[in-house]
């Protein structure tokens, strides 16, 4: 499970092997001062695997309530078909502490309960019918949202500066689908190229490009917001499949000759 685990190095304790090995593993105080403007969420990994009857959660680094916490391990967890929707989240549990540790633990649970609750932090959700198979090889950007039968991730919050974000998976579905298209817009092609490189964008950075492009007011918007509003943009490009990203169809081209 995701721990959060710190030894106490206090005058008169016995310094033991297990504290010396934690210090060494795990560079706390670089990556507690990087991540420390990042808001609470996935940090990195962490991805959700869908097994023929469990979901596979891969290691990987979440935040919560300012503390990092490590999944060294991957875990399994079974999943059944009830026709309901569920999430499967970290639930995170109140901190013990001793001598030598200070230790937050948590575990990963399947939850009919959608909303994560303060203690919790979505991985990813879904509602599998009786005799289906879970499934997430997603046919389109468009897929993302089916309601049965798919894992679903665009209610998952990504460690961001200032705001949580979207998952990667999202934006880079949307920057191949747009890749395909071909779209002649300069815009496009900007966030296209971000999406691909950068794996996490700025939340602001998503509403920046999205408000622009379709001319919408700026405010606040969803997750599952946004992810419609991308899909009307790609909706909107009239790309052949085999256009270059980045050039109007059509567009002038010149042969240099020395």
């Amino acid at each position: 499970m995701f721990n959060h685990i710190v030894p106490k190095f206090e005058k008169g304790r016995i310094l033991k092997t297990a504290m010396l090995e934690n210090l060494r593993d795990f560079p706390r105080d670089f990556v507690d001062v990087y991540y420390h403007e990042y808001t609470d969420g996935i940090i990195s990994g962490a991805h959700v695997e869908v097994g023929a009857d469990s979901l596979i959660v891969h290691p990987g680094i979440v935040k919560h309530q300012g503390r990092l916490y490590l999944l060294t391990d991957a875990v399994s967890i079974k999943y059944r078909a009830t026709g309901r929707e569920a999430a499967l989240k970290v639930r995170f549990h109140a901190g013990d502490e001793d001598g030598d540790w200070q230790t937050f633990r948590s575990e990963i649970v399947i939850d009919e309960q959608l909303e994560a609750d303060a203690t919790e932090l979505e991985l990813c959700r879904f509602k599998l019918k009786e005799g289906a198979r879970l499934r997430q090889d997603y046919q389109g950007f468009r897929d993302l949202a089916t309601e049965f039968n798919t894992v679903n991730v665009l209610h998952v919050r990504y460690a961001a500066y200032g705001k949580s974000t979207l998952s990667p998976v999202i934006l880079r579905s949307f920057a191949e689908e747009m890749m395909r298209k071909g779209s002649g817009d300069p815009q496009d092609f900007m966030f296209t190229m971000m999406c691909m490189n950068e794996g996490t964008l700025a939340r602001d950075v998503i509403l920046h490009y999205m408000t622009s492009r379709l001319g919408m007011s700026s405010r606040e918007y969803t997750n599952v917001e946004i992810h419609k509003y991308l899909g009307r943009i790609l909706d909107g490009v009239r790309g052949s499949g085999g256009g270059r990203l980045g050039m109007a169809p059509g567009g002038s081209q010149r042969v240099i000759v020395d």
